[in-house]
């Protein structure tokens, strides 16, 4: 048996600028279950340290990295120097390290948004806080020429976001923007298309749902003079794709606004664990073509969530189960939407709780006596989520996005009954390419999932390779990035497997039960009576419209039915509808 062996977590250290350096807090194992680790490419923390006249310590990572990275700075410089503690963002995972930092150095003063201190005294309620309180256009000099500037660019993840601008090395501290959860030695973005899907990945499950604040956010990055680097709170630091990137990140937010049907999310969390639910929903509904608006109850004006509700096509509410009720914040919301939203839109209820979960069934409860009809099964995740549970909970939010476009169809259908429309002939031809039918099985980690698919093609002859075309809103599609391995499960003709695949899955449901399986080399299914099958590793994806077309090379294969033939999925329209 081979020994594998798993680098430590460390901290690399680099001067990047004129008395700038970088404390990049790395691990090469998934730091944490939430939907923006699950490619499973370690992370970065990065931290900041300048030292002009004054010295400025820039956000310090989470828990997971304090021991290692107090003893790196200790190491460096005389903790009782420092002067500032600079907050992109403030959560409890966060103040751990800053509480282990206040006990060897007490006389720093911090420096955060109005919503940053609250949060910061509300964790260290037995401190007593030096903070600077970032208003308009404060700026806090360094000496140098280091004059920082701060942009405040609250979104509904993070109400107390802020970036960090300094004119001497034209470096913006981007926190959140610009990230990707992705580990390594290199340090700037050298390549940068390289990073180009882990970038989208880390885009679309933490910022797709706040897509309005995101255009705000780069509308007021590009009012700042000169920036030559992003030094991004995860991953490379941007230095050569940065203009790209700011582009891509603009197209986009502007995408997700566009979108023809919109939810929204509404939620509060009392430990973070239904924020982490509601991050799954929302990813599976902007990977289905759905714009998601997200609002936090604890931070959004009652006008803000009518105003959601009221324009909205769906909405769905979360709330975590404190002392056997709903947070009051969730009940103010809760009879906004029964005041304000349409029993036409479709309804979705989900939380998180430690011993009960009244709060879920008060809102179930409430919203069916109401007449709403739901587009999901209430989602009830008991203390902190898994893998398993984030996939069930994304395929629960696809659902919801399937369910509501057949509803806004069914509404076009009836106004258009007259109109002598009929099936359009190019969708007809382009519905006689032919397929060979199969099923793809895929795992990473406990998740496991399967799908019919018929666009299958070979891709190359060396190396041995195909294209399989993937729908966005396909529960399989989060296993299929680079790196991911799949089995190709070419089905015969005239067995009863594509019966078994066309039927509606529950979230999370094992589409394997009842099914004979073995277990391939790469670890997923193979289905015992396909005709033949292919072990196959991702190598390349393309985004094409509603699909993704992944490119995977062949590892290994087998006939299994030599006497079959495979079978073929003819179809009468190419097109989805």
């Amino acid at each position: 048996m081979i020994e594998t062996t798993t680098k430590q977590r460390d901290v690399q250290v680099v001067l990047i600028a004129e008395e700038t350096r970088v404390m990049r807090s790395r691990t090469w194992d998934r730091l944490k279950f939430e939907v923006e680790y699950s490619l499973a490419k370690g992370t970065t923390a990065n931290s900041f340290l300048i030292q002009g006249d004054k010295i400025a310590l820039i956000d310090p990572p989470g828990e997971s990295f304090t021991k290692n990275y107090l003893e790196s700075l200790k190491s460096r410089i005389d903790l009782s120097q420092i002067d500032y503690v600079i907050l992109g963002h403030f959560n409890a995972n966060r103040g751990e390290t800053i509480k282990a930092l206040l006990n060897l150095a007490p006389q720093v003063q911090f420096v955060c948004t109005n919503p940053g201190a609250i949060a910061l005294r509300q964790f260290l309620e037995t401190e007593d806080l030096n903070i600077l309180v970032i208003r308009g256009e404060d700026t806090l000099d360094l000496g140098q020429g280091h004059q920082l500037q701060f942009i405040a660019t609250p979104t509904p993840k993070w109400p107390d976001e802020l970036l960090t601008y300094d004119p001497k090395t034209k470096i913006l501290f981007t926190d959140k923007f610009f990230g990707a959860h992705v580990c390594g030695d290199q340090i700037f973005d050298e390549g940068w298309a390289i990073y180009s899907e882990d970038r989208r990945f880390y885009y679309d499950c933490l910022h797709a749902p706040q897509a309005k604040q995101v255009i705000s956010a780069l509308d007021k990055i590009a009012e700042l003079p000169e920036v030559k680097l992003y030094a991004t709170g995860h991953g490379p630091l941007v230095l050569y794709g940065k203009k790209e990137l700011t582009e891509l990140y603009r197209s986009w937010s502007n995408l997700q606004k566009s979108q023809d049907l919109t939810v929204a999310l509404v939620y509060a969390s009392a430990y973070g664990n239904t924020a982490i639910v509601g991050q799954a929903i929302a990813r599976g509904l902007t990977k289905a073509g759905i714009a998601v608006e997200f609002l936090n109850c604890e931070q959004a004006e009652p006008s803000e969530i009518q105003a959601a509700v009221e324009k909205c096509d769906g909405f769905i509410i979360g709330s975590p189960t404190l002392g056997g009720h709903a947070p009051t914040q969730i009940q103010t919301a809760l009879g906004i939407i029964l005041k304000t939203a349409s029993t036409s839109k479709l309804a979705g209820v989900f939380g998180s709780f430690g011993w009960s979960g009244e709060a879920i069934d008060l809102l179930e409860s409430k919203l069916t006596d109401a007449g709403y009809q739901f587009g999901f099964d209430p989602i009830r995740v008991k203390f902190k989520p898994t893998d398993v549970t984030l996939q069930a909970c994304e395929e629960s939010a696809l659902d919801f996005a399937q369910n509501l476009k057949r509803s806004q169809k069914r509404r076009t259908a009836k106004s258009s009954l007259n109109t002598g429309v009929t099936s359009d002939r190019t969708a007809q031809a382009v519905g006689r390419i032919v397929g060979s039918l199969c099923v793809v099985s895929a795992k990473r980690g406990d998740v496991i999932s399967g799908m019919l698919a018929s666009w299958v093609s070979q891709g190359s002859f060396n190396p041995p390779g195909l294209t399989v075309a993937v729908a966005k809103d396909r529960a399989l599609e989060s296993l299929t990035h680079t790196g991911d391995k799949f089995v190709l499960n070419i089905l015969a003709e005239g067995k009863q497997l594509r019966k078994h695949f066309m039927k509606r899955f529950a979230p999370g449901e094992d589409r394997f039960v009842g099914l004979e399986t073995i277990e391939a080399a790469n670890g997923c299914p193979i289905l015992k009576d396909g005709l033949a099958y292919l072990e196959c590793v991702v190598q390349n994806r393309m985004e094409c419209g509603d699909h993704w077309v992944v490119y995977a090379t062949v590892e290994n294969g087998k006939v299994l039915d030599t006497e079959g033939v495979t079978a073929v999925h003819y179809r009468k329209t190419g097109s989805f509808y």
